[in-house]
């Protein structure tokens, strides 16, 4: 049985980017279908995190850094000031679900901001991001500039708001929201936890195999 697991992210998370070598273990080892959901923490006009404030080196230095060491990912923190917003981000990966480049694209923006330090919010990163992931470079700028998209990525993250998701990232299994960056062990367990007890509420009782 597929079990279906949802990944909120925010492309300006750095959490969001340490939690892929975990989801791409579960990817390898159980039947999952992962999904990859926004989650946008600071939408407009919500004040976006300045590199040059105590805050950000801070969290990196005691936590990020050494997390990002642990799970193999090298990644530095962006200078871009203030952070980007992330919403027409957003908005083309809907275009990368709908052609199966999800996966291809997140990795994309995240190695685009805390690997190559590019400011993600412009329209022509964005673009070259989408190229780079395998999208059509004209079907991506008509979904920069979509209403339609703008207003699904509202409903987008309404919906992570009414499924319990407050934080990035958030990953959510048969309804179990798990925060933080779960181990690929702790996202195994779930699923095994799950799957165990869907065969239980699929087993034949005794008088039905009379």
């Amino acid at each position: 049985m597929t079990t279906q697991v949802d990944v909120f992210v925010d492309y300006v998370c750095p959490f969001c980017f340490l939690v892929e070598p975990a989801i791409e273990e579960l990817r390898r080892e159980r039947d999952v279908e992962v999904t990859i959901r926004p989650f946008e923490l600071r939408p407009d006009p919500v004040p976006t995190l300045r590199p040059e404030d105590e805050y950000l080196p801070r969290v990196w230095k005691d936590v990020v850094y050494p997390m990002a060491e642990r799970v193999g990912v090298p990644m530095t923190l962006p200078s871009v000031s203030p952070q980007p917003r992330t919403e027409k981000a957003f908005m083309v990966l809907q275009l990368a679900q709908e052609r199966g480049r999800a996966e291809a694209y997140t990795e994309a923006m995240f190695q685009a901001f805390f690997q190559e330090d590019r400011n993600i919010g412009e329209d022509d990163v964005i673009l070259d991001v989408a190229t780079s992931a395998g999208l059509d470079r004209a079907e991506a700028l008509q979904a920069l500039h979509s209403e339609e998209r703008r207003i699904r990525q509202r409903e987008d993250q309404d919906y992570a708001v009414n499924v319990g998701i407050d934080a990035v990232p958030g990953v959510v299994i048969g309804g179990h929201v798990l925060r933080g960056v779960p181990s690929a062990t702790r996202l195994k367990k779930v699923v095994d936890q799950l799957a165990a007890q869907e065969a239980g509420h699929r087993a034949p009782r005794a008088e039905d195999r009379s």
